[in-house]
């Protein structure tokens, strides 16, 4: 019986549920080490994958702008075609003709009109203001008829499309 009191007196202690809570709290450790690890490979999945659609984006972006780009460059060149098939007539004509000048000032009129079409504004004008953002300098004249800062001559035509000035118009400024 006394061996009985001992086995009874070990269960209260807890020894051996101890150690049965010892290994359930190792397994618990490992089904969470394993549900991390789980969770681990799958969010490395999803970088791998974010990562290669986003790689995909900029190619494409990229293939777009540049498609996109040529598009506009082409549909500006078509509008200019006329006028190179002109300028290649003019060159084989008789320059003595009378014909001749006509032709060259048509080349221009439809140079002219094909980039307005395509938004080119011509910039410096005799008698406008002088603004430094569209005009280039090259020259100071003294002219009491025309105000201050006064474009009086035109040396080379400027052109701007929208708010981008292509080239300043070379001026001479008054006073």
């Amino acid at each position: 019986m006394a061996e009985n009191e001992k086995n009874v007196d070990v269960e209260a202690s807890g020894e051996k549920p101890v150690a049965k809570k010892s290994s359930q709290k190792k397994n618990k450790y490992q089904e969470e080490i394993a549900a991390l690890k789980e969770e681990i490979a799958k969010q490395k999945d999803l970088l791998l994958r974010t990562a290669a659609e986003f790689d995909n984006y900029k190619r494409r972006t990229t293939e777009q702008s540049v498609s996109a780009a040529e598009y506009v460059k082409a549909g500006m060149l078509k509008k200019l075609l006329p006028v190179f098939d002109n300028v290649d007539r003019a060159a084989l004509a008789d320059k003595e003709s009378a014909d001749y000048a006509k032709g060259v000032e048509l080349t221009v009129k439809m140079l002219t009109e094909a980039v307005t079409e395509l938004g080119m504004v011509e910039i410096g004008k005799v008698g406008e203001a002088f603004d430094p953002k569209f005009h280039e300098a090259v020259m100071h004249i003294d002219d009491e008829s025309l105000g201050e800062n006064v474009i009086s001559q035109v040396l080379q035509k400027g052109y701007k499309i929208g708010d981008t000035v292509i080239r300043p118009a070379m001026v001479a400024v008054a006073n």
